[in-house]
């Protein structure tokens, strides 16, 4: 019986797991080494990129259009002021036989291109005849000493 014994003494032990599939550090393998590990599904990264570069352009695409409607609201404050500044120097460069007060409402008409009257007399009580060329704009005096368009004839536009 010792020479059964020697015989399997003698042949070498071998690992019918290749050594390059096996490691002592399992916890940095990329894959699950065992049965209790959690499911791993491959992801192809092409369509991981791509679905993040469809977000990051919606998310772009989602604030370019704020700014976008945050610039026309600019535009438009900025066409409304500019209207302001061209009323007023044609208000100020008006005849008035009155000082005009903060607030109170008043009435611009042309005598002329570029000659014009502020009154406090509106447009629709002058009778049969406006003793003026045409009629130009209601404007009110703001506290900034500029003039706020009322109200324009349709033909002023």
């Amino acid at each position: 019986m010792q020479e059964g014994k020697a015989k399997e003494e003698e042949s070498p032990v071998v690992n019918p797991i290749d050594p390059d599939k096996i490691t002592d550090r399992p916890g940095h393998l990329p894959y699950p080494h065992h049965i209790g590990s959690p499911a791993f599904v491959p992801n192809e990264s092409g369509a991981i990129k791509k679905r993040a570069f469809r977000v990051m352009h919606e998310q772009s695409d989602m604030q370019l259009a704020q700014i976008k409607e945050q610039i026309d609201l600019l535009a438009a404050q900025a066409r409304k002021i500019q209207e302001r500044i061209e009323v007023s120097k044609a208000v100020y460069g008006a005849e008035m036989s009155f000082e005009p007060l903060v607030g109170e409402i008043y009435y611009l008409y042309a005598r002329r291109e570029n000659e014009f009257v502020l009154s406090m007399v509106p447009n629709d009580q002058w009778g049969k005849k406006l003793p003026f060329e045409h009629f130009v704009a209601t404007v009110r005096l703001l506290a900034d000493h500029t003039w706020e368009v009322l109200e324009k004839p349709e033909s002023a536009d």
